[in-house]
């Protein structure tokens, strides 16, 4: 009990059920194609305008960096398919924008990377 008024704290914070994040719905929008390793990144500030719930503000604020769909998803607190569900909304919004990761065929080949490191230490 904290400070003598009777209500027990719970460690775990106040639990909100996820489907009233999302009001009910359980997907993204069309459109979204999201997965746990999509990166999300801020395209524009709403600092002066209204977002729809807490999360948004907060997920925009994270995104200023690029960052992962499961990342996000951590950071938040909240399962991965209703940050989905949020990261949906601000795409159909224009405020964020989500790319799948380069495929491990469009990644630099290891002996390029070791030679621009070799070339790095030379300096």
């Amino acid at each position: 009990m904290r400070g003598g008024t009777g209500v027990r704290a719970d460690p775990a914070g106040p639990l909100v059920r996820p489907y009233a994040v999302t009001r009910g719905r359980t997907r993204p929008g069309p459109g979204a194609g999201l997965d746990m390793i999509s990166v999300v990144v801020a395209v524009r500030d709403r600092a002066g305008g209204a977002v729809r719930q807490p999360e948004h503000a907060r997920i925009l604020r994270i995104c200023r960096r690029p960052v992962s769909v499961a990342e996000l998803a951590a950071r938040l607190d909240l399962p991965i398919t209703v940050v989905k569900v949020l990261v949906g909304d601000l795409i159909a919004g224009g405020d964020v924008a989500a790319r799948a990761p380069l495929p491990a065929a469009d990644l630099p080949e290891s002996n390029l990377l070791q030679a621009v490191l070799d070339g790095i230490r030379r300096l």
